[in-house]
């Protein structure tokens, strides 16, 4: 499969906007083969484009429609709307180009309708099953710009990789989504633990919640050791697809931090960032040990 780049402008228009909203992919791209590169800024652009409609659209409804914008576009309508929209037009001309199955993306704009509203996930599996249609599915189309390999075999790639990357995103983002009284935390996680909703809205960590952070953050290992163990069967061609994963243990460890407190978000630096994906990127296999 030759890699053929998007237009120049759309190609620029989502690397900015990667820049601004998603600089772990964005430097990540940075690291795969050049022929690839703005096929990849595509898929990240959107994926944050349609990640990020509670922020732009402040209510669930014109949070819908813009939701079912992107699925008439991937649906094959508003040509001329898709045409005039950078980051549209980027996707669709990446999906065509290097045939990527269509459900995939529709499934994650399906999955982002949870994000408008403010009910929780009620089990693990729900939760997983969300970061599979969303964070797994950026992964396995990741891998497939980059790679000759099938939907099935990018999906078993992707699986672990998505809820282990998806999960530590979720619990760095505690604090934004505790503000405005919304919940990536499933009700079981609080209930085993005997922690309480009202002290998440709050901003109380009490050590019932702290438990179940700490239960949350032991699932993203076990994911994360997961994926390690699928990707050594993966072409070398798809790594640099996986790449964002080589953050999420030191990530985890930031967070388990004992004097860290669970709503006073700490990212790690920028340039620590930038070093852990260099390194990776020179490790091959091995980037996740």
């Amino acid at each position: 499969m030759a890699g053929v780049p998007v237009a120049e402008d759309a190609a620029a228009h989502c690397a900015q906007l990667l820049r601004q909203t998603d600089r772990r992919r964005f430097l990540a791209a940075l690291f795969a083969p050049a022929a690839h590169r703005p096929a990849l800024l595509a898929l990240y652009a959107a994926n944050g484009e349609i990640a990020r409609v509670r922020e732009v659209a402040h209510e669930p409804l014109p949070g819908e429609l813009r939701l079912q914008w992107w699925r008439e576009v991937l649906g094959g309508g508003r040509a001329e709307e898709a045409r005039a929209h950078p980051v549209a037009a980027a996707l669709l001309d990446t999906r065509d180009r290097y045939r990527l199955p269509p459900q995939p993306l529709l499934d994650l704009v399906d999955a982002h309708a949870f994000d408008l509203y403010d009910e929780p996930f009620a089990t693990s599996a729900e939760l997983e099953e969300y970061l599979r249609r969303t964070s797994s599915a950026i992964f396995q189309l990741a891998a497939q710009i980059l790679a000759p390999i099938s939907a099935l075999d990018a999906a078993q790639f992707s699986f672990h990789a998505g809820i282990a990357y998806g999960m530590t995103d979720l619990l760095r983002a505690l604090p934004r989504h505790a503000s405005r009284r919304q919940m990536y935390i499933p009700l079981e996680v609080l209930r085993d633990r005997h922690a309480s909703r009202e002290d998440v809205f709050a901003g109380q960590a009490t050590a019932e919640l702290r438990a179940a952070l700490g239960d949350m953050r032991a699932q993203a290992h076990k994911h994360l050791a997961a994926a390690r163990q699928a990707l050594q069967a993966a072409p070398s061609a798809v790594l640099p697809a996986f790449l964002p994963l080589a953050v999420v243990k030191p990530q985890l460890r930031h967070m388990e931090r004992r004097e860290d407190d669970p709503f006073e978000p700490r990212d790690l630096p920028a340039w620590r960032q930038q070093w852990i994906l260099w390194r990776a990127s020179r490790r091959g296999p091995a980037m996740l040990a």
